[in-house]
């Protein structure tokens, strides 16, 4: 499928809508008519069965004025210039008689991260179908042990539309598509479960072939299988080793967030004011990049039109930049660095992440496991909470070893790593050549909103980090 205009296939006419958005924008700081039409599907697989199949669509715009902190939003399912008259009438509240002069609007872009496919409209049903009962039967079949097997697959094509003061338009179709395959495995009457997932912005093809899920089920079935025969997990103080990829979700809560543009803003970030300043060791990078075909995380635009960037965050272990939005930028003084994102047309734009990472060192990542005394190694992660605050985290591993001497020993169950995100970046002493980039689930919640983000890193050693399990 093409970029086209929502507008034109509603039947409204672009020139009019533009001339009621400039009438409720007279006097504002800022704001736009956001379109979107957004179709998805997912099917859930369980029991050796088909369990649910669910299809969805809908669309519907969202029309914001900006004055000063102030921001009015008004949105809509019904795309009419009836609709949007009355949103602009209802957002244009926010000016509350103030006159100043409207922001230019971001430079445009006919970059595209990806394709303008439709996942949804293909392959068909039954190949869905199909797979997910071929995905049961295969791991079912390559260990006796697995006594469940549970599929899940989701795709979804959002078409995007930005309208701008002076008839400026931007629009484009963002593909996303997403497997999971979790297994449960027995033994000795002990069960434990494994999962893993991947996806991206592009079609199901690239996912869907045999060698592409076998290694998807085999990652999963380790991971129950690990599982199995773990220990309870150590507690206290220890040094910790972090594995590539997935594992920067850590870095994501404990960090990321709190260098977003409206914390600092409003002084609620550790890291607020602390621009220049040392909050990372030496050798610790930190980027935000939403320009990279393909990843999940990516945007050609943000929700504001603005392009993404690739934004150094902390450099060398100094910060030296916030990840911004139109109107945080505008108010600290910056450029906006195309970080404003919002889940859908229902919804005002904020700073949020697209992908989150930390650059790649020198470290051989068996080095790095081999220099810990006593400690945990961990190779993957659940969930985790974090308070931007004061920067303390809770973060549960879903696969990780005991290390005695620089010897990997058996792995443990429960282990949770409990910190403060600025103490942790200042511990990290090794940082290994192995960075990768996560294999395309994540899924960052703000304010109640929830967008698709990535996240990446090499391995890492942590010297001191408290971790919590059975004693």
């Amino acid at each position: 499928m093409q970029d086209s205009s929502i507008l034109e296939q509603q039947g409204v006419s672009a020139s009019e809508a533009t001339r009621v958005l400039e009438e409720a924008l007279k006097g504002a700081d800022d704001g736009e008519l956001y379109l979107e039409s957004v179709r998805s599907e997912s099917f859930g697989f369980d029991d050796g069965r088909l369990k649910t199949a669910a299809y969805d669509s809908g669309q519907g715009f969202g029309l914001r004025v900006v004055s000063g902190e102030t921001t009015g939003y008004s949105h809509a399912s019904e795309i009419s210039m009836a609709a949007i008259r009355r949103a602009a009438e209802t957002a244009a509240q926010a000016k509350r008689g103030r006159n100043a002069v409207l922001s230019p609007p971001p430079a445009l872009t006919n970059r595209r991260l990806y394709d303008p496919i439709d996942p949804t409209s293909s392959p068909d049903f039954s190949v869905k179908a199909g797979l997910m009962g071929e995905i049961d039967a295969w791991c079912r079949a390559a260990d006796p042990r697995v006594v469940q097997v549970s599929v899940s697959l989701s795709g979804s094509t959002t078409e995007v539309e930005i309208v701008r003061a002076g008839g400026a338009r931007l629009t484009e179709v963002r593909p996303l598509v997403r497997l999971n395959i979790s297994v449960t495995m027995e033994k000795d009457g002990r069960r434990e479960t494994g999962s893993a997932g991947m996806g991206g912005r592009t079609s199901y093809e690239e996912w869907i072939g045999s060698d592409r899920w076998q290694d998807l089920a085999r990652r999963a079935m380790h991971k129950a299988e690990v599982n199995l025969d773990s220990i309870p997990a150590p507690a206290g103080e220890m040094q910790v080793a972090l594995g590539p990829g997935w594992p920067a979700v850590l870095l994501h809560e404990a960090v990321g967030h709190g260098l977003e543009g409206d914390f600092n803003r409003k002084g609620s970030s550790i890291y607020a004011g602390k621009i220049g300043q040392q909050v990372a060791a030496k050798g610790v990078t930190v980027i935000d990049d939403g320009t990279i075909n393909d990843r999940r995380g990516s945007l050609s635009f943000d929700d504001e039109g603005t392009p993404t960037q690739k934004n150094v965050l902390i450099e060398d272990g100094i910060l030296v930049g916030y990840m911004q939005d139109r109107m945080n930028a505008r108010l600290m003084g910056v450029e906006p660095s195309g970080n404003g994102r919002r889940e859908s047309y229902g919804h005002a734009p904020m700073p949020r992440m697209t992908n989150t990472m930390m650059l790649g060192g020198d470290a051989d990542p068996e080095e790095i496991v081999r220099s810990i005394d006593r400690g945990i190694w961990a190779v993957d992660f659940g969930g985790g909470q974090v308070d931007i605050t004061n920067g303390q985290f809770v973060f549960q591993c879903t696969e990780a070893y005991l290390v005695e001497n620089g010897k990997v020993g058996p792995p443990v169950k429960n282990a949770t790593l409990i910190g403060h995100g600025p103490t942790v970046l200042n511990k990290v002493s090794m940082i290994g050549n192995d960075f990768a980039m996560d294999d395309g689930v994540g899924t960052c919640g703000k304010a109640g909103q929830s967008v698709p983000v990535g996240v990446g890193q090499p391995s890492l050693k942590i010297d001191a980090i408290t971790v919590g399990g059975a004693g």
